[in-house]
């Protein structure tokens, strides 16, 4: 097997647990924070800079990678960790969220779906096969099987997509073939408990070396994800690792660590930096807001990072305002800072068996903005897209 999952601690108060994930580009600690590489880069920062802020799981997209430059191209230069310059695991998505979400839908049926690019309206098809065939030429250490993410509320089509999604797995498992690469099955199941310990039981009876779970963070209340993985999360092997698709604000990965998530991803730290938007441990803080404009303080008093130890949040405000490069970039570096940073503590949390501690003082001072809450799940519900998507 390609990959090996080791289990070194589990909380005694939470499902919470801190393992070592065993890869032919290295091992990865978890619970693990994966930023998101969608076109074989996290936008804004390079390989060097991420290898110096801790990271040791990118994640990139096999949609995005199979319409520019194309699998062929990637593999032709040695696969994805010479093209981008990065000798550590990555995972690839199987591009079906971003099919159902970005592109335009043409047909669909338990073969594989037919949809035309966002791009410039090629018409394309994606079996499972193909999927599997694309990550392979991609080269990435954990590949994911093509699965369909419907709108979580709406049982009658969540119904269909998963059979679509358990007949698309099979498939997936048979056309693998590449020993150096592990396969992770993914479970769906929308907002309906049922349904997701059915997708749970029929994934795990494949027996792929790890699980995803996906259909979650796409619109539906925190409680329902909660729910949810308290209905999954149980159903999977303990001796595999476990991975939450497209989840990654600081209370969510905390929330998802204790119910037992060992993999996370997410656009956000990139995606919110573009818009002035950084950590905090007490919450978001809005570097465009007019107070900030003459204040000398770093984004956050004691964060060791690069953008915190040189800058001040008046000079961060005034690169943003000027929509200069260098404040996106110096708004990233502290946002993947945080997280990567967050990780290494629950972590270190868990093996010292003070998890449960950390995790009630950490979101007892953490500010969710519920008007901040609402919008995203507005967004994902009217775009279609959810933070599985591009960084």
């Amino acid at each position: 097997m390609s990959l090996d999952f080791e289990l070194l601690e589990k909380d005694p108060h939470s499902q919470a647990r801190a393992g070592v994930i065993h890869t032919p580009h290295g091992q990865i600690p978890t619970p693990v924070f994966a930023p998101v590489g969608t076109q074989a880069t996290v936008k804004a920062v390079s390989p060097r800079e991420l290898r110096e802020l801790g990271a040791s799981l990118i994640l990139a997209n096999t949609y995005h990678l199979y319409l520019r430059p194309g699998p062929d191209t990637i593999a032709n230069l040695g696969g994805l960790h010479d093209f981008m310059g990065w000798d550590g695991p990555i995972m690839t998505d199987s591009g079906g969220f971003q099919v159902f979400s970005l592109a335009r839908l043409r047909a669909l049926d338990m073969t594989g779906v037919t949809f035309r690019s966002h791009l410039d309206g090629s018409e394309h098809f994606f079996t499972p096969e193909k999927v599997i065939d694309i990550q392979g030429k991609l080269g990435a250490d954990i590949v994911l099987c093509l699965d369909e993410c419907p709108e979580p509320l709406d049982y009658d089509y969540n119904v269909q997509a998963l059979e679509r999604t358990h007949r698309w797995a099979e498939h997936c498992r048979a056309a693998h073939t590449r020993r150096d690469q592990a396969l992770f099955g993914i479970v769906q199941g929308g907002a309906f408990a049922d349904l997701r310990r059915q997708s749970a039981e029929f994934i795990t009876a494949l027996d792929f070396p790890g699980y995803s779970i996906g259909g979650l963070s796409v619109g539906e209340p925190k409680e329902v994800m909660h729910e949810m993985l308290e209905v999954t999360v149980p159903l999977l092997p303990e001796d595999r690792p476990r991975h939450l698709l497209g989840v990654g604000s600081p209370e969510d990965f905390f929330e998802g660590v204790a119910r037992g998530i060992d993999i996370f991803d997410c656009v956000l730290p990139t995606r919110i930096a573009r818009n002035g938007a950084v950590f905090t441990r007490t919450g978001r803080l809005n570097i465009r807001n007019a107070q900030y404009a003459d204040d000398p303080a770093p984004i956050e008093e004691g964060c060791d990072c690069y953008t915190c130890r040189h800058f001040s949040r008046a000079y961060l405000r005034h690169l943003v305002m000027a929509k200069e490069m260098l404040g996106f970039r110096l708004a990233t570096l502290h946002n993947l800072s945080f997280m990567l940073n967050l990780a290494r503590e629950i972590r270190e949390a868990i093996l010292a068996g003070t998890f449960s501690a950390l995790k009630k003082e950490f979101l007892a001072h953490y500010e969710i903005v519920p008007h901040e809450a609402r919008q995203r799940n507005r967004e994902a519900r009217g775009k279609g897209l959810g933070t599985r998507d591009q960084g």
